[in-house]
């Protein structure tokens, strides 16, 4: 069986009983980052043997775990935060794995999106989420251009990094009044999260310190 379990995007106490239980029990665990995956392993008084999969490894590293699927072991994957699958690896091995006969099972929990999508405030019975943005200025222009049209929520994740540059493109691009949500920190000590308008949103971070991950999300056009 391949587990695609979800684990706490901050609060380590997020962690559900269903998704303890069944790292406890799994034969190997598939994780994003294996040092993320040891801080919440040992939060929880598991140890199990960890093997790498990430984005650029993925390809490589799916036939390995397809191997010790079709020797009979249950394997769970997992990414640093959040649910595998969001913008975190794991369409590919799931396909692999019902190609091979394999069963797959979500042990469901918590989603940046999800969350985030809960607390903003706007409209989320119709979104167009994006995952990350490019980080080549032009595409992301480019991107974020189309976006001003659609008639959904938008909604979109983005780093520190980044994240002054993006919302001077949002303020460039939308109209000033459209609203919009920026959650960042979510679950975690710090969590902040900034409604209002377009134009609110990037005076309010113009001279603020930039910490965490960010979740940004705009209304619709009407």
């Amino acid at each position: 069986m391949l587990y695609i379990i979800a684990t706490p995007i901050g609060n380590l106490d997020d962690i559900t009983f269903r998704a303890v239980d069944t790292l406890k029990n799994v034969d190997v665990i598939f994780c994003e980052d294996t040092r993320e995956a040891l801080k919440l392993l040992n939060h929880l008084g598991i140890k199990k043997p960890l093997v790498s999969y990430y984005r650029e490894n993925e390809k490589h590293r799916l036939k390995r775990a397809i191997k010790f699927l079709l020797e009979g072991k249950d394997i769970a994957l997992i990414c640093d935060r959040g649910t595998p699958g969001v913008s975190d690896p794991a369409y590919l091995l799931v396909r692999e794995a019902y190609k091979n006969n394999i069963p797959v099972t979500a042990v469901p929990g918590p989603s940046a999106l999800t969350a985030a999508m809960s607390v903003c405030g706007l409209p989320t019975d119709k979104i167009v989420f994006y995952g990350f943005l490019p980080r080549k200025k032009g595409k992301k222009r480019k991107i974020i251009e189309e976006l001003r049209t659609r008639k959904e929520t938008i909604i979109f994740y983005e780093s520190v990094h980044r994240i002054k540059e993006t919302l001077m493109f949002i303020k460039e691009i939308f109209n000033a009044e459209r609203e919009m949500t920026v959650c960042r920190e979510l679950t975690k000590k710090f969590e902040e999260i900034k409604t209002g308008t377009v134009s609110e949103v990037y005076e309010y971070y113009q001279n603020r310190e930039m910490k965490g991950e960010f979740v940004i999300i705009i209304k619709g056009d009407d």
